[in-house]
């Protein structure tokens, strides 16, 4: 990145922070997230019809055409065909940069008018394929809210503030290709806001660098893909590392999720238009994945990249059908109901192509414990399904300090036997965390992908002997950590002990002396 655009992403970042810090003092927590994340999405979509419309009216001829300046009747006229191309619609008068500029005059009813555009895009989908890409996606930018004033004036004036600030952002334009400036402010704002928030922030944003090391692992040797899938989707960060290091058209059919938080499933979907991503490339779904998931009928996926919760509750063997489910009947049983991370892994493999790789982020508790989980690793390595473990540095996500493992399936294996990698020192401390650097990110994807023994490293294990360590697999099982403790001279030791114990003994005749002296 030249210096130039450098400057201009950290002047964004800057005037996201000056407007967060402002709404910060009223809107405690995530929801201030909400309101500039859903304001920005407004304008992004605004500036995106405008200018496809008004690209096309000028290539027709129209040198001068301009959407914005259009009658809301005039414009009417091309819904129809807008919806079909685009997914939405907005009327002149809706845009975002029309009701910025009319905001400072309506003190009294801004929220009111924000509240009908917001249904009136929605609804624009409604009946088109589009609808459930769009359908609640303002649910969470409540600007009726007491948090943003206890009147109805003060949180028009708030509500004024927030559009001022999106609209000073400098997030560049279609023809000069910086686009992605709306999604690098986005990913901007989630870092901010989970670096601030401790564990709650982190449970649905998994750093930009972990990201990047996951996708990098799952997509070695393609160019591109069918598609991508995300079983605990989040914010999407996932899914769209996927469109960055492929290029979103080297994705061919599309980039699929499921979320069961409902602010994150729209925060999602959020996300993947702000990233350019068109309504008809993206199906992200809100619902239970381990008993409701909702892709049955777009699995296998060649990529599958995930950071699932750590060791959370499900129904598990209280159900009595889902050991039958043929996600998770191969293995015989259910992960345990306190702890759904193999529940998780199970459904990945079961949807996983034939010619994929799964890659997912791990707690590092299920590779080594007993019953269930046992069981679970003992079908996974019988059946060679296990490509790599690989145990990162701790302190890389935010709120959470555990060294966390990244377990790489495949169907289609050319061994019979697992890569067990130690990253544990490849990072970087960035104050109190700490961060993969590209070469980082670089170096252990080169392991991943030579597959060849590093002493202290990496260690290639045939599957028996992985069976006859009872299916434990701990990377520090396998890959010996280096012995960094220097060499001790017993010699030299023994001579500082005999001076140190004469010096000992010459203090203690100098204090009795003092002793007897006192007594005197």
């Amino acid at each position: 990145m030249d210096n130039k655009k450098e400057q201009e992403r950290n002047e964004v970042h800057k005037a996201i922070w000056s407007i967060a810090d402002d709404l910060r003092g009223a809107v405690d927590g995530w929801d201030f997230k909400q309101y500039i994340l859903g304001i920005m999405f407004y304008r992004y979509i605004s500036e995106n019809i405008t200018n496809y419309i008004n690209d096309g009216e000028r290539k027709a001829g129209d040198t001068n055409f301009d959407y914005t300046k259009l009658s809301d009747n005039e414009a009417e006229a091309v819904r129809d065909e807008l919806v079909k191309e685009k997914g939405f619609f907005i009327l002149p008068s809706e845009l975002f940069c029309n009701v910025c500029k009319e905001a400072k005059n309506h003190k009294e009813d801004l929220n009111e008018i924000l509240e009908k555009v917001f249904r009136n895009i929605e609804n624009s989908a409604k009946g088109a394929e589009s609808e459930d890409d769009f359908s609640g996606l303002f649910d969470d930018i409540d600007v009726n809210s007491n948090k943003l004033g206890a009147t109805v004036g003060k949180r028009n004036e708030r509500l004024t503030k927030i559009l001022d600030g999106i609209n000073s952002l400098n997030l560049g334009n279609y023809q000069s290709n910086s686009i992605d400036a709306f999604g690098d402010a986005y990913e901007f704002l989630m870092t901010m806001y989970a670096s601030n928030a401790g564990k709650s922030g982190g449970e649905f944003y998994t750093p930009q660098e972990v990201s990047e090391l996951l996708t990098r692992l799952a997509v070695v040797g393609k160019t591109s893909v069918s598609k991508v899938y995300d079983p605990a989707c989040g914010s999407g960060s996932l899914l769209l590392k996927a469109a960055k290091i492929l290029g979103k058209e080297n994705v061919r059919n599309g980039f699929y999720g499921q979320e069961i938080n409902l602010t994150t499933y729209n925060l999602c979907r959020i996300n993947m238009f702000l990233h350019d991503i068109g309504y008809d490339k993206f199906d992200i779904a809100c619902e239970d994945t381990l008993i409701s998931p909702q892709h049955w009928d777009d699995e296998p996926f060649e990529v599958i990249v995930s950071n699932p919760p750590y060791s959370i509750k499900w129904v598990g063997d209280d159900n009595a059908i889902l050991i039958n489910d043929p996600r998770y009947s191969p293995a015989g049983v259910l992960a345990p109901k306190s702890k759904a991370d193999f529940a998780f892994i199970m459904h990945s493999l079961s949807w996983l192509a034939t010619n994929g790789t799964a890659s997912i982020v791990c707690f590092p508790g299920i590779l080594y414990r007993g019953g269930a989980e046992q069981k679970i690793r003992k079908y996974l390595i019988d059946n060679n399904f296990i490509d790599a473990i690989i145990q990162l540095p701790d302190n890389l996500f935010f709120g959470t300090s555990i060294a966390t493992c990244i377990m790489v399936l495949k169907k289609s294996k050319k061994d019979n036997s697992t890569l067990f990698i130690d990253a544990s020192k490849e990072c970087v401390k960035v104050t109190n965390n700490n961060k993969l650097t590209d070469e980082n990110i670089s170096n252990i994807v080169k392991i991943f992908t030579d597959r060849e023994d590093i002493e202290h490293t990496a260690k290639l294990v045939s599957n028996k002997d992985i069976a006859e360590n009872d299916y434990n697999l701990s990377v520090s099982t396998y890959v010996e950590k280096e012995d960094t403790r220097e060499e001790v001279d017993i010699v030299e030791l023994n001579k500082q002990i005999d001076e140190i114990v004469a010096r000992e003994n010459k203090l203690r005749e100098e204090i009795d002396k003092i002793i007897e002296e006192i007594e005197v």
